[in-house]
């Protein structure tokens, strides 16, 4: 019977646990939207969760929502297009608000 050198062993087992390991990590975390990137990069300092979660939150539907996410990235200078604001606004809406959406928000 033809038996391996336990070092070849040893290294089969190392490099099968880190393909094990590499696939658990990239099934565990989906990558973020651009929306989620923009609000952690430009607006998360400032404005954390309790911040929408508090009971006098001005954002009271999606057009609320959207037209706040509009006013703060100008008043912080940050020249967003309409899609980064749609983006920042979707990220918020799936992970806090719950507000119904249109399909391809405008306006």
């Amino acid at each position: 019977m033809f038996r391996l050198p336990p070092r070849v062993c040893v290294a089969a087992v190392w490099i099968a646990g880190l393909l094990n390991a590499g696939a658990a990590m990239a099934q565990a975390a989906p990558a973020p939207s651009r929306g989620q990137l923009l609000y952690g990069t430009h607006c998360i300092a400032c404005h954390d969760q309790r911040l929408h979660w508090r009971d006098q939150r001005r954002a009271t539907d999606w057009a609320t929502l959207r037209a706040w996410v509009r006013h703060w990235q100008g008043a912080e200078q940050l020249r967003w297009g309409d899609d980064d604001i749609d983006e920042v606004a979707r990220h918020l809406n799936d992970t806090i608000y719950r507000f119904p959406s249109p399909a391809a928000p405008r306006g």
